[in-house]
């Protein structure tokens, strides 16, 4: 992963299209929770009470590459994969040991523009809810 986001900087990311479920929620300012930049929240501008864990895959996956539909390279602007920021939603367990994350739908949020979607990566195989592991 390259550059995470600047202490003193909240950067808002535009959705081109919302999240599944959560149709009116386009704007989300992101906010690292943790000193290492393993953890953050995307959270609503709209209602600040929806808010998403989100983590950077290379943490904690990675082999993790996934492809970019070109439908969705076009909408975010992207023309080289270097310009992309993936970020996959966490489900919080009982403890950080039952937590999973979402390899199946990741968040593209192109660092140019901080314009993102939540992309379903159709017929990968890839698991919803992946054991979260830090891998050493």
């Amino acid at each position: 992963m390259a550059a995470q986001p600047d202490d003193d900087e909240l950067p808002i990311i535009d959705f081109v299209s919302p999240m599944p479920g959560f149709p009116e929620h386009r704007r989300f300012v992101l906010v690292r929770l943790d000193d290492d930049g393993l953890l953050y929240v995307l959270t609503s501008l709209h209602d600040s009470e929806v808010r998403f864990p989100v983590v950077p895959p290379a943490a904690f996956f990675r082999e993790y590459a996934p492809e970019i539909p070109q439908d969705t390279a076009d909408l975010l602007g992207v023309t080289n994969p270097e310009q992309v920021l993936v970020l996959l939603v966490i489900t919080a367990g009982e403890s950080a040991a039952e937590s999973t994350a979402n390899l199946l739908a990741p968040i593209l949020i192109n660092r140019d523009s901080r314009s993102a979607a939540q992309v379903v990566l159709t017929g990968s195989g890839l698991p919803v809810r992946a054991e979260l592991v830090a891998v050493a």
